[in-house]
């Protein structure tokens, strides 16, 4: 393990002499680090294959731990804490317990796509730092991200009604992150609209809003959407 990850191991198991000299070789501080070993007993033997059922997930197995995608990170850069390359080992070994340290900044991945650019085995690192976060959130192990309420909202009205109305799916989109329904910009946007928008589309925006139209025989499609959704994710984390 490169030794600026030492953070990385418990500082019980680190041995290291502040000075010390060798047979006149002077191997002080970080020259005569040792790490005693240790025996893993508490892991998952098919957390991989876990992460794996995960879109994105897919390719994990491929890593040889290079460490290409922590040292191409642009969030590694800002906070040495965001390291894919650790991830992805404890993955493949199954210590959940370990990754669990840090579910609160794996989101941090702003999908810039270095480390899956750089990746020599085309792990795609940046599809398992998502698969990771998807995994955590859907065990409720984190909480839910705006963008997922959203996701989940979005469905819901494509699902319900075959089509979706923007003011339903924001509003539904604040109820569900737990946001206020009238904010500031909200209330310039209004401003403008009424302004500039045509009259006779504003009532037909309104109309939409109060009766939530349907999809022209829509009937029990959506169940059957629905049903197939579930389906298709039941398939993908048990198949």
């Amino acid at each position: 393990m490169a030794i600026h990850e030492k953070t990385l191991i418990d500082p019980d198991r680190i041995l290291q002499h502040d000075h010390l000299v060798i047979d006149g070789v002077d191997v002080s501080g970080s020259w005569n680090t040792m790490i005693t070993p240790r025996t893993l007993t508490d892991y998952e033997e098919h957390f991989e294959e876990i992460i794996q059922s995960y879109n994105g997930g897919e390719n994990v197995h491929r890593c040889w731990q290079c460490g290409s995608c922590t040292n191409s990170c642009t969030m590694y850069a800002q906070n040495v804490d965001f390291n894919p390359r650790y991830w992805i080992y404890l993955i493949r070994l199954g210590l959940k317990a370990e990754l669990m340290k840090d579910k609160d900044i794996i989101w941090q991945c702003v999908s810039c796509n270095k480390c899956t650019n750089i990746c020599p085995k085309d792990v795609r690192p940046e599809g398992v730092m998502k698969a990771t976060a998807h995994w955590l959130e859907e065990n409720g192990l984190t909480p839910k991200t705006p963008s997922t309420h959203f996701d989940e909202e979005f469905t819901h009205e494509c699902i319900e009604f075959g089509r979706i109305e923007d003011t339903e799916v924001m509003v539904g989109f604040f109820k569900r992150s737990g946001q206020p329904l009238v904010q500031a910009w909200i209330v310039e946007f209004g401003k403008r609209l009424t302004k500039h928008m045509p009259l006779g589309q504003l009532s037909k925006m309104g109309m939409n809003v109060v009766f939530r139209p349907k999809t022209k025989s829509w009937g029990k499609t959506g169940e059957v959407l629905a049903e197939y959704v579930k389906a298709q994710k039941e398939a993908a984390h048990h198949g």
